[in-house]
């Protein structure tokens, strides 16, 4: 089954990652991954009521992130793996000038 992460920075700054071969990540290690990044990237929660959706933390993060951490190998890799894994969705596309997160 095909595997893919894409994360959309700005209108022409896309990052692609191609999960095909990839050691599947558990899904709590994801969360917990995600969990970390949220915290070490001082992300806040999109939501008033300060609940934070998994697809929102998967936005936030990416948006956190930026070119800069997109660029390290190893970090992105990390990034669309928990991803991959938190939603449970082979294919994940991430706009972040959208705000959005689709499957």
């Amino acid at each position: 089954m095909h595997s893919e992460v894409s994360v959309q920075l700005t209108g022409n700054q896309e990052f692609r990652f191609d999960l095909q071969g990839q050691e599947p990540l558990a899904n709590e290690a994801a969360r917990r991954w995600l969990d970390d990044q949220f915290t070490a990237l001082d992300c806040e929660p999109l939501r008033a009521s300060g609940k934070v959706l998994l697809a929102d933390k998967v936005l936030t993060v990416a948006r956190a992130a930026g070119a800069s951490l997109f660029n390290d190998p190893v970090w992105s890799r990390d990034f669309a793996r928990a991803a991959s894994a938190a939603l449970a969705k082979p294919v994940v596309r991430v706009d972040v000038p959208g705000m959005a997160v689709s499957y």
